[in-house]
């Protein structure tokens, strides 16, 4: 069996209790960090993001590019499994937002203009809503299915 099929991830009102109040606005409460404030948004070091609230396997290192956008940008998720994707309206515009399934997080939001050569998509993700598991603490951590998902980045 694979580790995959060990792990329960759903939304834990411990984990919430934890969250920070900016974590907390952004996961619950469908908030924003503001732009080049994210404590990932420069971060090059091996590893997954996953969702704050339930460990949702969300991104990977070798996904993760420059945008300029001011926040983390990814190509793609992990799986898609762990990904839903809903119309939002607010602020006067149309975007896809982009939540964890399980845990139900505000992660950010996906948009048309990433690199062509890597799909063209653009996960446009907040900090505060993902916890960084390096490489070397992965297999630990229970997500030692995902390695091959992980390079290094220069």
């Amino acid at each position: 069996m694979s580790e995959l099929n060990k792990i329960e991830y759903k939304k834990r009102q411990e984990a919430i209790a934890k969250l920070t109040p900016q974590q907390y606005q952004v996961t619950q409460q469908s908030g924003t960090e503001r732009p080049g404030t994210g404590e990932y948004l420069h971060n090059k070091e091996p590893g997954i993001y996953v969702d704050i609230v339930s460990g949702e396997p969300l991104f990977a290192s070798s996904d993760k590019y420059e945008s300029g956008c001011g926040w983390p940008s990814f190509t793609k998720p992990i799986t898609p499994t762990y990904i839903k994707e809903l119309r939002d309206s607010s602020h006067g515009m149309v975007r896809t937002e982009v939540r964890s399934m399980n845990g139900d997080s505000h992660l950010g939001h996906v948009f048309p203009d990433g690199p062509r050569d890597r799909g063209g998509l653009r996960y446009c993700i907040n900090s505060a809503s993902l916890r960084f598991v390096h490489r070397d603490k992965m297999v630990a951590e229970g997500y030692g299915d995902y390695l091959d998902q992980v390079e290094e980045i220069s």
